[in-house]
């Protein structure tokens, strides 16, 4: 297929006037200029509308594109930016963060060294709380003094697959095309699903990841954000949250040992007393894929620690 750009900066927004030019600013002072930049409002209330038309009118050297949805949640957006990108490569930006000066010239930097491009979904960077500073570990420190990438399954991320796990958030820029191949699931009534979903299955059909160290964004964490709703984002989206776990437990070859650890935590996780949200016992099952039975265990085992505990 050919591409327009060389890279489509993607956006979902939602209510995030007051934070997103700093975004847009970090845009302008990009040194490599064959992008285009989509926005996709999921459902604002607020000025957005206004204040990216007003920036389209701006003689900027990247065009901007912006679509407006119903409320549905982030990965619905995505879906949508990849049928609408023009751009070889994926790149998604949230809302409150922003990007270094050289982000995309690092992109495409390190994207020209993988050979071929067989067996590769896409390049990921280093998330950093300035520009020199990045809360993550450095992979030299993993794999030793003056590693500056390596190339990786997404699995990377977890200790049941490895011992020098990449930790923290990365930021990942796909190539288009395989992406949208991998789609995010979309539940009804439900609008949060984690990103590990289509990593993970990437993974899984053989898809390696070229990780480097470079810091290409600044993240920045607000009280209205989805990483600062924690746990609760999953506790609202049964579906999804449950697709993942089953899903990585598989992928992973879980023993029966650590299934029924991942079934007693979602089961806790959705069903304690204060969570409007919780599920009875069948839905438990029917979410995380365990049988019934095994669901009753995880009640009566967390019914018999609750008595303890409250003895002591």
């Amino acid at each position: 297929m050919n591409f327009k750009y060389k890279i489509t900066l993607f956006t979902p927004t939602y209510n995030r006037a007051y934070v997103l030019e700093t975004l847009y600013r970090s845009i302008q002072r990009q040194t490599f200029r064959d992008f285009e930049w989509i926005v996709v409002d999921d459902g604002s209330t607020d000025n957005t509308e206004d204040l990216v038309n007003s920036w389209m009118e701006e003689k900027n050297f990247f065009p901007i594109r912006y679509y407006k949805q119903a409320n549905g949640g982030k990965c619905r957006a995505i879906n949508w930016g990849l049928d609408l990108a023009e751009g070889e490569l994926f790149f998604i930006m949230d809302s409150d963060d922003y990007l270094t000066d050289d982000a995309m010239e690092t992109v495409v930097k390190w994207e020209s060294t993988i050979a071929g491009k067989q067996g590769y979904c896409g390049v990921a960077g280093n998330r950093g709380s300035s520009p020199i500073e990045t809360p993550n570990t450095h992979l030299w420190q993993l794999y030793g003094e003056g590693c500056q990438y390596i190339d990786e399954y997404a699995y990377c991320r977890y200790p049941e697959y490895t011992n020098k796990v990449i930790d923290g958030e990365r930021a990942g820029v796909w190539y288009t095309e395989i992406h949208r191949k991998y789609k995010y699931p979309e539940f009804e009534g439900e609008n949060f699903l984690t990103p590990c979903i289509t990593w993970n299955r990437m993974a899984n059909d053989g898809y390696k990841i070229r990780i480097f160290d470079d810091i290409i964004w600044i993240c920045k964490y607000l009280e209205d954000g989805l990483t600062m709703q924690g746990n609760l984002r999953f506790i609202k989206n049964p579906a999804g949250a449950g697709l993942c776990l089953r899903e990585k437990a598989n992928f992973l070859h879980y023993s029966l040992i650590e299934k029924m650890k991942m079934w007693y935590t979602f089961y806790c996780d959705h069903t304690f007393c204060e969570n409007p949200y919780r599920l009875t016992k069948k839905q438990c099952a029917g979410y995380i894929g365990a049988p019934l039975c095994m669901i009753y265990a995880a009640a009566m085992i967390h019914g018999i620690s609750k008595k303890i505990k409250g003895k002591k």
